[in-house]
């Protein structure tokens, strides 16, 4: 027999159970909605945006595209020469601003210090965009120790260090966007980049965990994860593809367009192409062989670099 207080207990479950079934109802219908008809994408004007491996590729085509909006963009890179030269680039747009600041994102100490001198600079950094990465392309008994130590520190303990720098920012603002790039090899193992692979997944789990932790503190500040699959950087010296119209290397200049849209509109995930987040949430609801046979099909990855 169930007591007064169990009964109650279940019934509220019961009622919790349903109300949780129509808000997922609720949710489909709006992300359906959103995908058919898209929000205007928010003025990022003003906005102060830190990217880091500004001297090249997306984070070049990043730097351009963000002051050609009428944001201040704080330029980050190991490489002084390249970045001045982005830095000039942007600065002739005459729109917003770049500044350029060579700091190596793997010293912890240097990150902080730059932190520092941006407030007293610049003022309180409202976009991080965590783009500077590294990715050696064979074997995993063909990678030496410091080669998987770097891809480590690169990939992924410099968005902790700059995390912990650069986010006590936006609390301060009570506002800001964290952008992360993660992979197609964040959401599964591909050969010759097993290092890589799970760097990637590490940025992945980081942004998951750190969203939630904000969910339930700061809903004013938003995160952004890409999953681009090859783009047009240098960064992935021998890619392969069956078909090249679908899975062809995409320009860093259409990466950079396709983030920004994604910091403008607030999403949550984008791969790139877009369509590759959809294809992968399909196969992960099927048989694990399922994926095997696809990835056979369309032979898409990277040869070895060696």
């Amino acid at each position: 027999m169930f007591s007064l207080a169990q009964a109650y207990e279940y019934a509220k479950v019961v009622v919790d159970f349903t109300l949780i079934l129509i808000q997922f109802a609720f949710e489909i219908i709006y992300s359906l909605m959103r995908k058919v008809i898209k929000d205007k994408p928010k003025d990022i004007s003003g906005e102060i945006v830190l990217i880091t491996g500004s001297g090249h590729g997306i984070g070049k085509e990043l730097v351009l595209q963000y002051t050609a909006l009428g944001c201040e963009v704080i330029c980050v890179d190991i490489n002084k020469e390249n970045n001045d030269k982005v830095v000039e680039e942007a600065n002739s747009l005459r729109i917003g601003t770049a500044y350029g600041y060579k700091c190596d994102v793997r010293n912890r100490e240097e990150l902080q210090k730059l932190a520092d001198r941006i407030i007293k600079e610049i003022g309180h950094v409202s976009v991080v965009v965590n783009n500077a990465g590294v990715m050696p392309s064979h074997p995993l008994l063909k990678h030496t120790e410091s080669e998987i130590r770097q891809v480590f520190e690169v990939n992924v303990f410099a968005n902790f260090w700059i995390l912990e720098s650069f986010l006590p920012h936006m609390v301060a603002k009570g506002r800001g966007h964290i952008i992360a790039m993660s992979s197609m090899a964040g959401l599964c193992g591909l050969n010759n980049l097993v290092p890589y692979c799970a760097t990637k997944f590490a940025v992945r789990g980081l942004m998951e965990g750190l969203t939630e932790e904000i969910r339930e503190t700061n809903s004013m500040i938003k995160t952004t994860v890409v999953y681009p699959f090859v783009v047009d950087t240098g960064l992935c010296k021998q890619p392969k593809t069956r078909f090249p119209s679908l899975l062809g290397i995409v320009p860093a200049k259409s990466a950079a367009t396709a983030i920004i849209e994604a910091h403008r509109r607030n999403m949550k995930e984008i791969s790139i192409p877009s369509y590759l987040l959809a294809l992968h949430n399909v196969f992960r609801c099927l048989p694990i062989n399922c994926g095997y046979l696809f990835r056979d099909f369309v032979d898409a990855g990277v040869e070895s670099d060696l």
